[in-house]
């Protein structure tokens, strides 16, 4: 059976990965930046201090990259590091760059920004407190760059407010980046965890069903034993061949088979609790469920088709699985006996079974709660041999589908995992 997949969740190493691409855009940006003022705008840049700082921020990131492979959590107080390392970083850098002349000085607001989409208010706050004192620090000391220091020019624009638009475009691109990537890790985990919150009112269910099923057998062995032995009482009383010892004999079978399949459920119950699925061919697999069902349901009219594709379609199955499609099966039964479509097809990772009947369909005011809830479509129904089916169905990674076909009936599509061919 396929194992359970981790929930997606927005920890603090998703978010660091990505803290780790942006930083990586970032001072990208700024090398060529700094390239294109030193040998095209004659910028007078201490180019040792601000490559020092390029290169250190560099060295950060690779060491960043090298701890996010080692399979250590990341906690809040290491994430605040990061952040206030790129802080720091900005400080030097604008204070060899201009100080707050620089156009990019805004670009404070990006860790900021990260930091109070992802941490804990308190460490937030201390990202936003550290820059806004990078900031004020550089409004009085910094390495003056008259270039960035003159905002108003003879052209239509200055140097100023080409690179304060440039700051913008950057600063929004990252921060959209940034905030979209986290919205939809927040959109998916809730999504998880909205199905496990159903996965689990749903064993729930089942559990009740089970554990009602168990006290059932358990209370009906003795009423049970108690008319075997009055009817072999009876039996013995009544004449061979009057009508009324036939009537008894024939209760007695049945209060036998009662009692058989009692025991057998029981048994089975014991015995596979702990047993692994056994993967079989898929085709092979469904013609026996098939020809078991029509063992029951004699009266039904039916054809098999299985898609013609390469390859062989193969299950992991067990005693569930077999009563859950025949589940579905009796219930195309009891639409329709006339017909019933079984049709067999796989993809790569998926093997299809559709069944269809020629019923009356499925009512719209319906249709979502089947399968979820003991809802059922017959009138002395109670809905729980398809909330059974869908909860058999699911444990082994697949689903059930039920449409209206355009044509009339039913159509139970049933998608199921497809496995390797078991080794000979």
């Amino acid at each position: 059976m396929p194992t359970a997949l981790p929930l997606p969740l927005s920890t603090p190493n998703r978010n660091l990965v990505r803290l780790t691409i942006v930083r990586g855009i970032t001072w990208t940006g700024f090398l060529l930046a700094i390239i294109v003022g030193i040998e095209f705008l004659a910028f007078n840049l201490p180019v040792t201090a601000v490559v020092g700082v390029v290169i250190a921020m560099g060295i950060l990131n690779i060491a960043t990259w090298w701890r996010l492979g080692r399979p250590r959590a990341v906690s809040h107080l290491e994430y605040l590091s990061h952040l206030l390392a790129d802080v720091a970083g900005l400080t030097l850098l604008f204070y060899f760059s201009g100080g707050s002349t620089n156009p990019f000085i805004t670009y404070y607001l990006v860790p900021v920004t990260i930091a109070a989409a992802t941490l804990p208010w308190r460490h937030a706050w201390i990202v936003a407190i550290c820059s806004m004192a990078g900031y004020s620090f550089l409004m009085f000391f910094y390495h003056p760059i008259p270039q960035l220091g003159h905002i108003n020019s003879d052209g239509p624009l200055s140097l100023h407010v080409l690179g304060m638009w440039l700051n913008f475009g950057l600063s929004a691109g990252l921060v959209t980046f940034f905030i979209y990537k986290m919205a939809h890790a927040l959109r998916n985990r809730d999504k998880a965890l909205s199905l496990t919150r159903e996965a689990a009112l749903r064993n729930e269910q089942v559990l009740a069903v089970a554990t009602q099923a168990a006290g059932t057998a358990h209370e009906l062995g003795t009423p049970l034993s108690t008319m075997a032995v009055l009817l072999k009482e009876m039996q013995d009383e009544a004449t061979d061949d009057s009508p009324l010892h036939q009537d008894i004999t024939l209760l007695r079978q049945q209060v036998d088979v009662c009692k058989s399949r009692l025991q057998h459920l029981v048994t089975n119950a014991d015995r596979r609790r702990m047993a692994e699925p056994e993967v079989l061919d898929a085709e092979v697999w469904l013609a026996g469920v098939v020809q078991r069902w029509l063992v029951i349901r004699p009266d039904v009219s039916h054809y098999f088709d299985v898609a013609e594709r390469r390859g062989r379609p193969w299950l992991a199955v067990d005693a569930t699985l077999d009563q859950a499609l025949t589940n579905l099966l009796n219930n195309a039964a009891d639409a329709n006996p006339e017909q019933i479509a079984i049709r067999l097809d796989w993809q790569d990772e998926s093997v299809i079974i559709d069944i269809r009947d020629h019923g009356p369909g499925i009512a719209m005011s319906i249709a979502d709660q089947l399968g979820d809830t003991f809802v059922s479509t017959k009138s002395k129904g109670m809905g729980i041999g398809l909330f059974l089916t869908h909860a058999t169905i699911n444990r082994f990674g697949g689903g059930v589908s039920l449409y209206n076909h355009p044509e009339g009936g039913t159509l139970t599509e049933v998608t199921l995992p497809r496995c390797f061919a078991p080794d000979r």
